[in-house]
């Protein structure tokens, strides 16, 4: 198991220069993105950078959510509540009700498929599988993987494990497994 810290995360830019992101965790294969795990803030209205060949799924962690605006219709962006979408879809972004943070999922869909969703209260069983891992993001403190407790927005990557999620705590929990 891998232990991320908040005060470890990469602050860095948007591709397109309209905000920044706090890169978590990534993986390149073969010289290119394999999947990468990070927190963006978004404090204005304006499109999103694209990720061609790449899928995201962003899911609002602060804040009141966005409209995701796409040639293929809107995208409601709530807290809590995962969106996926291609990375390579024109999205224009405008705020629900001021600043947000998100969670964002990216990753290659030829190579791995991924899944985001609240755990449950108590403990959620991560089972071992060929090419199966998982990301737990805390976001308050009192959650659990396999006995170490992370930091308000930390994160833990591993193959399998237990994570413990007390009532009224939320988290997020991200399985990667092969493509379907």
């Amino acid at each position: 198991m891998r232990i991320f810290h908040p005060d470890d995360y990469l602050t860095q830019p948007w591709k397109n220069g309209g905000g920044v992101t706090h890169e978590i965790a990534r993986e390149d294969l073969d010289g290119a993105l394999f999947w990468r795990l990070s927190i963006a803030e978004v404090a204005s209205d304006g499109p999103f950078s694209s990720f061609p060949g790449l899928a995201r799924i962003l899911t609002v962690i602060e804040g009141a959510g966005l409209h995701l605006h796409t040639p293929e219709g809107r995208i409601d962006a709530l807290p809590l509540t995962p969106a996926a979408f291609s990375g390579e879809t024109p999205v224009d972004c405008r705020l629900i009700g001021g600043k947000v943070h998100d969670f964002n999922v990216i990753y290659d869909p030829r190579r791995l498929s991924a899944r985001v969703r609240r755990p449950e209260t108590g403990v959620t069983d991560c089972a071992a599988g060929p090419g199966r891992f998982y990301a737990c993001l805390a976001l308050a403190t009192g959650v659990s993987v396999d006995g170490v407790t992370l930091p308000r927005c930390g994160l833990a990557e591993f193959e399998h494990g237990r994570v413990f999620c007390p009532a009224g705590i939320a988290a997020l929990l991200v399985s990667f497994m092969p493509p379907v």
